[in-house]
């Protein structure tokens, strides 16, 4: 039987460089997943919106919401979501509509022309994930646990804003 004995602080410093790491990869990835809308847009030649817009109606589908549902159930993080909006009604991405009840309230659904490039979009998601798992990349198993661990940082952060202040 080893005794190991631990230089005091050095296995909080060994986390924390771990945890840095893992939020510079989360932002890499972040930016690496526009890039990679960007370069698919770019190739079936859809060039009048942007990564961030075609994220937004991939992630709106084919619900009805208003600007204040999509930050709350995730589908939009950025600050700039009423502009986002306000282009993609523009260019013919999108329906809006007042709400009968909350006047000051806009919902907002995709146009057919919004559900084409939804459609590109799951495309591209569709051949990444068959990718991913036929090249041994990542298996259900493996995206199960690194769903679950991001969702464990979701819910402290989360909680870290509600908590704290």
């Amino acid at each position: 039987m080893s005794i190991h004995t631990e230089v005091p602080g050095t296995s909080q410093q060994g986390f924390m460089t771990g945890y840095l790491e893992a939020l510079a990869l989360v932002e890499r990835l972040h930016r690496l997943l526009l890039d990679v809308i960007k370069d698919e847009f770019e190739r079936v030649g859809v060039l009048e919106i942007n990564a961030v817009q075609a994220l937004l109606l991939f992630n709106i589908g084919d619900n009805e919401v208003t600007a204040g549902e999509l930050k709350s159930r995730g589908y939009y993080q950025g600050s700039n979501v009423s502009y986002n909006l306000k282009k993609l009604v523009e260019m013919g991405y999108m329906h809006h509509q007042r709400c009968e009840i909350d006047r000051r309230s806009v919902r907002v659904r995709l146009t057919e022309k919004g559900r084409e490039i939804h459609s590109v979009v799951n495309e591209l998601f569709l051949r990444h994930a068959d990718g991913l798992e036929k090249k041994g990349v990542l298996g259900a198993e493996g995206i199960d646990e690194i769903s679950t661990s991001l969702r464990r940082v979701e819910r402290y952060w989360t909680d870290q804003i509600r908590y704290i202040y």
